[in-house]
């Protein structure tokens, strides 16, 4: 007997302890069914603090600046002697393409839902969402990218300074990974809201790369012959001034970099304190102050691009571009060290690793807001994809391994970092140009649908010159849509319906039931004659033996769009050909039915019992049109969904077959 009796102590009871703690810490704020949270882009509650639109630019620059970082020495290696006229046809481009379309962007995502969400609104049912899905895979490639070349490019820094110890030497990708795996662990401790550290950071970074560029437009003018130099091999090289411009052209794709920031810009929107009389239907406060960051930032950048570009270009030796030199990925660290002594320079190193380290961080957070916020309301994503702490493991785990394949190489990574903002700046330019068409805005249609080619000929480009990134990008599409759609099939049997209301006609037919169960008859909504009602009225008292003088309760389900997943159901009262009919709207036929009778029952307090026939056809493809079109076998299915959602038999309402 005392065998039955064990101590608390006992070590057969401290493992599942120990495993329950475990699960709880994983999947804290797994009720956050929008995937929100404390961070960079993290989309703020009702009672937090908003901010200046100028404080908002600072979050979303520690992505869109940090790339000063590396692509001065990017852009000299990808376009050699003519990288400063591929960087102005770049900042071209930024100011007239990239800044027109996503100014449009924020007025009509003022949540900060971005293009895709613009897409998805205009591409509705599974082609729509399949789109978004392919969608979701290159913002991972962005993220991602942006993640792992960041940490990259500050391992970069940090390994290259005069006063970094020696056996830090050749050590880039274990550095590398210790970035990456402290950047997860802030995040599986909690990341709050930085804003304050963002201004700071982006304010120190653009005051040293101020006094940096000033120094280097020193050393330019005083020294002529450089730029002799420099104007002599661009003339040799390419003599013919129109073949200049051309090339500059077909190189401009390889800079593709300098554009990342803008999808981080409207992204952050919510976190922007708008006018007093801004309403959620229209804030105009807040998309005015988006418009002022996206514009503010655009011009900073451009302006540091155009200097950089070519100041690096002319004092700093070719040869220190290349993989191993010393201006590879950090030329502007390269031209502080220079011309401005190791102190300040490895200043600046810091405050780079700083900025890079934390466009990680936004990065992060960008994809934890990004992932919760579709593929759960799709359906497609595991319940533990709501959890913030296992999807920074997963994403770690994908940012280790993409470190490792790459060698925490920040050249190697620059295709792939650009294709991911390419695709997505051409999904903005593209769903800018559809609005701008569907609202009857020729002229803007006509000028968005220019950006739009622009943009496609860069990503085709960019694609064909460095393919390694739609290869990155096809491992997260595929991955994403494989992964979506078994988790769409698992999640077939829940309950779809969010909310479900009936009308007071509704209801009246509710009432003539009070005395006993309530006997609903399923019909095909496509049968919609006296003569169909009747015959299936006939059969349903034939087959189940309801009474010869039973008032009929026809249940119809229109299934409106089969790719959503969480619906709020309307049940509407109605009479056709003398038959009281309750008609209500779903994706889902079997789900919608087994929503309605659960609140059938919790609304009147008794058990509702419904009667099918059985479907004709293969039991396969019924599945298949079950999972794909929301019908198929409805009664088994329906059956399915209610022993699910009600595990008590004796409260779960009564599915008849026959």
């Amino acid at each position: 007997m005392t065998t039955l009796s064990r101590p608390p102590a006992d070590p057969s009871a401290a493992q599942p302890r120990r495993r329950s703690s475990l699960r709880n810490w994983l999947l804290f704020g797994l009720q956050d069914s929008k995937g929100a949270h404390q961070g960079p882009g993290g989309v703020p509650t009702a009672h937090e603090k908003k901010h200046s639109w100028w404080q908002v630019m600072c979050l979303t620059g520690v992505d869109y600046f940090s790339t000063l970082g590396y692509q001065p020495a990017i852009a000299a290696l990808a376009a050699g002697v003519i990288s400063p006229l591929a960087t102005l046809v770049l900042v071209v481009v930024t100011l007239l393409g990239a800044l027109p379309v996503y100014r449009r962007v924020a007025g009509e995502s003022h949540r900060g839902e971005g293009s895709i969400a613009m897409l998805e609104r205009l591409m509705p049912r599974w082609g729509g969402k399949l789109f978004v899905l392919v969608l979701l895979g290159f913002a991972a490639t962005d993220f991602m990218i942006t993640m792992t070349l960041s940490a990259a490019d500050a391992t970069a820094h940090l390994v290259q300074n005069p006063i970094t110890p020696g056996w830090l030497q050749g050590q880039n990708v274990p550095v590398t990974l210790f970035l990456l795996a402290l950047l997860g662990a802030v995040f599986l401790r909690g990341f709050k809201e930085a804003i304050g550290v963002a201004v700071t950071l982006v304010a120190l970074y653009l005051g040293l790369n101020v006094v940096v560029v000033a120094s280097s437009v020193v050393e330019v003018v005083n020294h002529p012959v450089a730029v002799g130099d420099w104007w002599q091999a661009l003339s040799t090289s390419h003599g013919n001034p129109l073949m200049v411009v051309g090339l500059a052209l077909l190189v401009f794709p390889k800079l593709a970099l300098g554009l990342s920031g803008f999808e981080t810009g409207v992204a952050v929107m919510p976190q922007i304190r708008g006018d007093a009389t801004d309403t959620e239907a229209n804030p105009a406060g807040r998309i005015r102050g988006t418009r002022r960051l996206l514009t503010t930032a655009a011009v900073i950048m451009s302006s540091f691009l155009i200097v950089t570009s070519f100041t690096t270009v002319v004092l700093i030796p070719a040869q220190e571009f290349q993989p191993g030199g010393q201006a590879n990925g950090r030329a502007l660290a390269f031209l502080a060290h220079e011309y401005l002594g190791v102190g300040f320079g490895t200043v600046y190193d810091i405050s780079t690793i700083a900025i890079l380290w934390f466009a990680g961080a936004s990065a992060m957070a960008g994809l934890l807001n990004l992932v919760p916020r579709y593929l759960p309301r799709y359906g497609m994503a595991p319940g533990w994809a709501r959890a913030v702490r296992p999807l920074v493991l997963v994403f770690m785990l994908v940012g280790f391994l993409i470190t490792w394949l790459f060698n925490a190489d920040v050249d190697a990574q620059g295709g792939a970092y650009a294709t991911g903002v390419l695709v997505l700046m051409t999904s903005a330019a593209v769903a800018v140009t559809l609005s701008a068409r569907h609202r009857q805005q020729r002229k803007r249609a006509v000028g968005f649908g220019v950006i739009a080619v622009v943009f496609i000929y860069t990503t085709v480009a960019n694609i064909f010159e460095r393919p390694e990134g739609i290869r990155i990008a096809s491992i997260f599409i595929v991955g994403i849509i494989v992964i979506s759609l078994l988790s769409r099939v698992r999640r077939s049997f829940e309950l779809h319906a969010t909310h479900v209301h009936m009308d007071r006609q509704a209801l009246e037919f509710m009432s003539d039931e009070l005395d006993g169960p309530i006997a609903i008859i399923a019909h095909e909504p496509l049968r919609m004659s006296a003569e169909a009602y009747r015959q299936k009225l006939t059969s349903a008292i034939e087959v189940s033996h309801l009474p010869l003088d039973y008032r009929a309760l026809f249940l119809e389900v229109v299934v409106d769009d089969s790719s959503d997943f969480e619906t709020e159901l309307e049940v509407r009262g109605v009479i056709r050909h003398g038959y009281q009919i309750l008609e209500v709207h779903g994706p889902v036929v079997p789900n919608t039915i087994a929503s309605v009778l659960l609140h059938i029952r919790d609304v009147t307090g008794l058990m509702p019992h419904i009667y099918f026939r059985w479907t004709e056809g293969n039991p396969v493809v019924n599945l298949l049109r079950f999972l794909f079109l929301g019908e198929g076998e409805i009664a088994p299915v329906t059956r399915e969904v209610l022993r699910e959602a009600e595990p008590d038999v004796t409260r779960r309402p009564w599915v008849h077959v026959g």
